[in-house]
């Protein structure tokens, strides 16, 4: 298990490494499946980065870095442990057009606050939905 988390920590660090250097401007992250549950705060630095995918790890908590990047259109975190969404956050971000939270055990508040608040596409599974294993 240490090793996979050591092996996660690196990838991160590898691919915002590369994100930031490329210099693109349409720059996407991919960290899917690599078992993360944080987000290292350098990613708060990445202004110009326009979507993020986050999907198939462990986040418990929604990495509210992402709320600070006002170039951000794209978040995918389906298939996390994520129960609250700060929507007020999301609800300002300028460039938001779609973060996709299906598969998480998101509380019934989340569910009933975020729709009228929000001008994006905000994909959700039915309650007590599971994903299907590997």
């Amino acid at each position: 298990m240490l090793r996979k988390m050591g092996e996660a920590v690196a990838t991160v660090a590898r691919k915002v490494n590369e994100t930031v250097e490329s210099g693109s401007d349409t720059l996407e992250l991919h960290l899917e499946g690599n078992f993360l549950h944080d987000l290292p705060n350098e990613v708060s630095t990445l202004q110009h980065l326009k979507a993020i995918d986050l999907s198939r790890n462990q986040f418990h908590d929604f990495p509210e870095q992402l709320t600070t990047l006002p170039a951000l259109e794209t978040i995918n975190l389906e298939e996390n442990e994520i129960v609250d969404v700060p929507v007020e956050k999301l609800a300002a971000m300028p460039a938001l057009r779609s973060i996709n939270l299906r598969f998480n055990p998101l509380n019934a508040e989340v569910r009933v606050i975020a729709p009228p608040l929000i001008k994006f596409d905000m994909l959700m599974s039915p309650e007590d939905a599971r994903a299907s294993p590997p």
